[in-house]
């Protein structure tokens, strides 16, 4: 059964993204007290999240509290201090320390988009992938440094999504039309769809779309469906004898110069030269969303 308890890793391998430490921790003593500024493990990064309780992170001259469901990201050194203070209940934590050059270029990224404190369900994915990491070490006996590198470094990508869609300026009945719009262009790209005909299946004004879509997405509902056929028409350049005029109007464009146009915009060459090049590009699809 998993407990409270902290794990450490000690290795000289630089090379590649590593586990320093994880652990799960009820705090109930104001000596839990750590300056950025004063730890000896520079380059190293930490995540810490709050189960239950309350602890206090100051991030250059700012002061937030760390209630349930609030996490922060800090990079040592740095000028930050977290902290627990003599309260009512302890200050349960779940946290790890991460050393590698990745780990401080994704900390960057998500500090850029949502500063040192970040807010998470304890269901969400990224919360529950914490917990799977402690598992691992904790009940599974993981050790090995490759293995608890793959384990971080699938948790750091559930990071970068979550902050993503976090930041997205859509609310979550705006991002529902958003992916059904996506399907819908997915599933029709062969057919001379219009912008009207996309926004009359999704039930919402055309101009709505497009703003949608802009501030979801940083472009615009026909953009998403011309990447969709150019992927298709790559596919069939590879993988089919078919004459490149009828690849081209089988994946929705109106004319062979058409087609070629856009092409040549997306792989820097002609359809034609595209399906010489085997060696050059040994792809049978190629994804571009």
């Amino acid at each position: 059964m998993l407990k409270p308890a902290v794990y450490g890793f000690r290795n000289d391998d630089t090379s590649i993204l590593t586990l320093d430490s994880i652990g799960w921790q009820i705090i109930n003593s104001p000596e839990y007290n750590f300056s950025g500024e004063e730890r000896p493990d520079c380059g190293h990064v930490i995540f810490q999240y709050t189960i239950h309780g309350q602890g206090y992170l100051e991030y250059e001259q700012q002061r937030f509290p760390l209630t349930k469901g609030t996490g922060f990201l800090v990079k040592v050194p740095s000028s930050h201090k977290y902290f627990y203070e003599d309260q009512k209940e302890p200050w349960e934590i779940i946290w790890l320390n991460l050393r590698g050059e990745e780990a401080n270029r994704i900390w960057d990224y998500v500090m850029a988009l949502e500063g040192p404190v970040i807010q998470r369900d304890s269901d969400t994915p990224l919360i529950q992938g914490l917990w799977k990491l402690m598992r691992m070490v904790a009940e599974e006996k993981v050790t090995d440094k490759y293995q608890l590198s793959l384990g971080v470094y699938e948790w750091m990508l559930t990071l970068v999504q979550s902050s993503r869609e976090m930041t997205k300026d859509v609310s979550a009945s705006s991002n529902t039309l958003i992916q059904t719009a996506k399907k819908y262009m997915r599933d029709h790209f062969a057919d001379p769809l219009t912008l009207d005909m996309i926004s009359e299946h999704c039930g919402i004004n055309k101009h709505y779309l497009c703003r949608l879509f802009q501030r979801s997405e940083q472009s615009s509902p026909l953009a998403y469906l011309r990447d969709r056929r150019v992927e298709a028409a790559i596919a069939l350049l590879r993988t089919t004898d078919l004459p490149v005029q009828d690849i081209g109007q089988t994946c929705g464009f109106d004319s062979p110069s058409y087609f070629g146009k856009i092409f040549r915009q997306y792989m820097h060459m002609t359809p034609k030269e595209y399906r010489m090049k085997k060696l050059e590009f040994p792809y049978d699809a190629i994804y571009l969303e």
